[in-house]
């Protein structure tokens, strides 16, 4: 008998494939992790999350400077090196990069560099300057993750026309920026540039930004960029895209049909994301695809023998880290004989680090209703929280979707300061099937931002103290 020289190849490096192929280590599993980029950690920490991030708190830091007066804290010409803001950003990225390639080493995952695509059977050729290897192992993972969907007609340039990736590289702040796209890329990259002094244009053309939040999220945070003197125009469409030498122009149609000629030192474009699977020797397997993402069951387990698939790639779970690391220690449990348990995917918490913040869990009002449950409703402002007032930040709310009859938790829906971290409270609760009657009777500390959120579910029957 022949012995298959890994006992799982995983590719791609993001949070779901390093997470996976640490786990495998841990194991005990002899495990190779294949990255075609020079730096490891994929869109999340190169170009995604934690560079995005990084601006978002600088912007938080540099907004509570030109407002420090309030405070009786005078500073007197406060200055933005923006270059300085990217190298801060540029560095943490590189640290947490290098700290993922130590902690492959440390769980003695042998790192390939190169291009991979799936040969069928159990088999990966990997091409590289050194030219072509061929490997073997018994499982795959699939972690390929996702690139930034452009419009048609368009292509984008490090000076005019932006994704992620390249509005992550400007060195100077744009005086103008319009953003088609109010997800949680779009409305993000307009919290950062609004406070850093950028006049900033958000199209959409859903009914209303962030569209996955439960309604009354949408409408406060639409409200709150509103009076941050943030544009948003929503059921609205970019047409006649085009570069002007000095920019960015487009014709602006309305949701009333009215038509508006807008130009930009800068567009950004956030549609959407799609999946990394065309090239990657998907043809050479059994794996099947819908509108071009990969099918799996509970375990991540593709129509192809010991091939899983993990992360953005995946057909039906939301495109965040946190879902590929979990989807990844899933699918190695599953291989090496351990307990896995599936996702739950109304228990899957959503985060946007915009101002006010957003943080969210399980089923919307709208949802629940739909799903023919007798809801009731709490909902706690932040203006009754002290702690907000004295953070300067009481924008916001926390709403909490209950089922009347039971007390359960069917979701939690935040928007406020420090909403994204807030969350947390919620998902355990979820994850643990606490009632609302649970945790009224859990006791919150005070002053903090957190103990809003037992006053949202106080608020549930009527009983929150504070509003």
């Amino acid at each position: 008998m022949i012995k298959v020289p890994y006992d799982l190849i995983v590719i791609g490096s993001g949070p779901g494939g390093y997470s996976a192929a640490i786990r495998a280590g841990q194991y005990g599993l002899k495990t190779a992790l294949v990255e075609k980029q020079p730096r490891l950690g994929g869109t999340c920490l190169l170009v995604g999350c934690i560079p995005t991030k990084s601006l978002l708190q600088t912007a938080d830091v540099w907004q509570r400077f030109v407002h420090a007066d309030v405070e009786g804290i005078i500073c007197e010409n406060p200055r933005l090196d923006y270059p300085k803001v990217k190298d801060r950003k540029d560095g943490i990225v590189t640290k947490h990069s290098k700290g993922v390639e130590m902690l492959l080493k440390r769980a003695k995952v042998e790192r390939i560099s190169g291009y991979a695509t799936l040969k069928g059977g159990g088999k990966v050729e990997v091409k590289n300057d050194a030219g072509v290897q061929g490997l073997e192992a018994k499982n795959i993972i699939i972690a390929t993750g996702s690139e930034a969907r452009m419009m048609p007609g368009l292509e984008a340039d490090p000076e005019f026309i932006l994704t992620n990736v390249e509005i992550l590289n400007l060195t100077t702040v744009p005086k103008s920026l319009i953003i088609i796209g109010a997800g949680a890329v779009g409305v993000e990259f307009a919290s950062i540039f609004n406070r850093f002094g950028t006049e900033v244009t958000v199209v959409e053309m859903l009914p209303r930004i962030v569209p996955v939040e439960d309604e009354d999220i949408s409408k406060e945070l639409e409200r709150n960029f509103r009076k941050q003197k943030i544009r948003v125009e929503t059921g609205a469409r970019a047409e006649n895209i085009r570069k002007t030498g000095k920019g960015v122009a487009l014709k602006l149609v309305t949701k009333d049909g009215k038509e508006e000629d807008l130009q930009a030192e800068k567009l950004l474009v956030a549609v959407g994301r799609k999946p990394n699977t065309e090239k990657i020797g998907l043809e050479n397997t059994k794996v099947q695809l819908d509108r071009g993402f990969i099918q799996v069951d509970a375990h991540q387990q593709t129509a192809e023998a010991g091939v899983y698939a993990i992360g953005d790639v995946v057909a039906g779970t939301p495109q965040l880290a946190h879902v590929a690391t979990r989807e990844g220690m899933i699918a190695v449990a599953h291989m090496a004989g351990k307990a896995a348990v599936p996702i739950n995917k109304n228990r899957i918490p959503g985060c946007t680090y915009t101002e006010p913040g957003i943080g969210s869990v399980g089923m919307t009002e709208a949802q629940a209703r739909a799903q023919g449950y007798k809801v009731k409703i709490g909902r706690f402002p932040f203006a009754g929280d002290s702690r907000a007032t004295i953070l300067g930040h009481h924008e916001g709310f926390i709403k909490v979707v209950a089922d009347e009859k039971y007390g359960e938790i069917l979701g939690v829906h935040i928007i406020g300061p420090e909403g994204f971290e807030l969350i947390a409270e919620a998902v355990a609760a979820m994850e643990a099937e606490a009632t609302v009657d649970v945790m009224m009777q859990t006791i919150h500390a005070h002053p903090t931002l957190y103990e809003a959120m037992g006053e949202a579910f106080n608020a549930v029957y009527g009983l929150s103290i504070n509003a």
